[in-house]
């Protein structure tokens, strides 16, 4: 139920306030001077105020109520306050509008009108409690993230960026796989490392590989090793990321990009812990929390027979999906600060810029621009030229990824030829690659 606490030193209109208000299910307080009013107001919490502007029969002059005002404004910054006068001559009454006052109310009132006034009040002052009460809770939940578990220095502000974070750490002390999905340079390995470093394997070690980063036919002797001779220029047996992360984590990214043999391999060492080297048949044996990560539709590509669906449904036990950097916009100028070196500061028309920009190589693209803007700003202080970003205006083109018919008809320009149609669409081999898969198109 609202409260509205009545400051007046006439007991008529209080009765009669409180009587309007208890028809609309409005609970009154009362008090009759203004220290009554500072002291109810010091150990209740009204939702309004309405104080009269003088206080004693014999005086006109409005000092009274401008001195309660002040204090009320001084010590309850929030609090709405409605300004009850019975003056001819309102001019002192505008001025404490002007100065922080909702509103004023001249008596005689009409009561219909009175309470449309103090309705979309108490619904302001309400949705303003539920706000604060909100911002109260998230800052709670966000002092107990960073106290109760490493975060391993990520930078974060966004609500969606805390979401993620509450969802790592929660998964992180049961031992199942974790798909860990999103674009590109989203920090999808920073998101495993926090798994890894709340997870009862924390003090194991912890190994990553870029699944992407290496060709098809050396990524299993990179994951389950080899022995001398297993292949051309083997000269020695080489330990693989599974030996290495026995009793810690595994982080595989861009998980998508596994052959098909080396899938099904991944699959018996999640079911059994168990594998070979290449060019071995003795088993080894280890105990590792696999975490893995991609940009791609694995549910297309296992349509298409490029994944297998027994796998997906393995590493996929918890999905936990980071959003790209335009999703979480709050986190833009804290990273963006977070990448300057110690001495450099970001101008307002810089954060600006910054704010504008779509990121569509999200955090790895904004870790690049602040760190070429260091190195060439003359000064401390970066501006917006300093980026070395376009000029965004509504008549800019903002860089989008090529959708399927744009990537179809160059390559039908090109011929075919991948690394003519990357020029055109102006992307790299690399980025054509993923983003043809993104599609389920294929490379041939």
């Amino acid at each position: 139920m609202p409260t509205i606490l009545v400051i007046d030193d006439n007991p008529s209109v209080a009765i009669a306030l409180e009587v309007l208000f208890s028809l609309h299910g409005i609970q009154t307080l009362h008090a009759e001077s203004p220290s009554e009013g500072l002291d109810i107001l010091s150990r209740a919490s009204p939702d309004l105020v309405i104080q009269d502007m003088n206080f004693h029969a014999d005086t006109t002059s409005g000092h009274e109520g401008e001195t309660l005002f002040n204090e009320i404004r001084t010590r309850h910054p929030g609090i709405p306050i409605v300004l009850l006068t019975a003056w001819t001559r309102l001019e002192s009454a505008v001025e404490l509008i002007k100065a922080g006052a909702t509103d004023y109310i001249a008596k005689p009132w009409d009561d219909h009108k009175l309470m449309i006034t103090l309705g979309n009040l108490l619904e302001l002052s309400a949705n303003r409690r539920e706000l604060q009460r909100r911002i109260a809770r998230e800052q709670h939940d966000r002092d107990a993230l960073e106290r109760d578990h490493d975060l391993c220095g990520m930078v974060w502000a966004d609500a969606a960026s805390e979401r993620v974070l509450a969802m790592a750490v929660q998964v992180a002390r049961s031992k199942l796989p974790v798909l860990v999905t999103g674009p590109n340079g989203a920090g999808k390995e920073k998101i495993a490392e926090i798994i890894h470093a709340n997870s009862t394997a924390h003090s194991g070690p912890f190994v990553a590989l870029n699944c992407g980063a290496l060709p098809a036919d050396l990524i299993e002797a990179e994951l389950f090793g080899a022995d001398a001779g297993a292949y051309t220029g083997a000269s020695r047996a080489r330990e693989g990321k599974f030996e290495a992360a026995d009793g810690g984590t595994i982080f595989l990214d861009e998980i998508a990009n596994l052959s098909l043999e080396g899938q099904a391999k991944l699959l018996r060492v999640l079911e059994t812990g168990r594998f070979e080297r290449l060019g071995s048949n003795r088993e080894k044996q280890v105990h590792v929390r696999v975490l893995s990560a991609t940009n791609a539709n694995l549910s297309l590509l296992i349509e298409q027979g490029r994944f297998r669906e027994d796998l997906y449904y393995r590493l996929n036990a918890i999905e936990l999906r980071l959003p790209s950097l335009a999703e979480r916009p709050d986190d833009i100028l804290p990273l963006a600060r977070h990448f300057l070196p110690p001495g450099k500061l970001l101008l307002r028309s810089a954060e600006q810029a910054l704010l504008r920009h779509r990121w569509p190589g999200n955090v790895r693209e904004l870790r690049n621009v602040m760190q070429r803007a260091a190195l060439l700003s003359p000064t401390c202080q970066i501006d917006a030229n300093a980026l070395g970003m376009p000029a965004l205006d509504s008549s800019s083109v903002i860089a989008r990824e090529p959708d399927r018919s744009q990537i179809q008809a160059a390559l039908e320009r090109a011929g075919g030829v991948l690394a003519q149609a990357a020029t055109e669409l102006g992307l790299s081999r690399q980025a054509l690659y993923r983003r043809m898969d993104k599609l389920g198109l294929r490379r041939n």
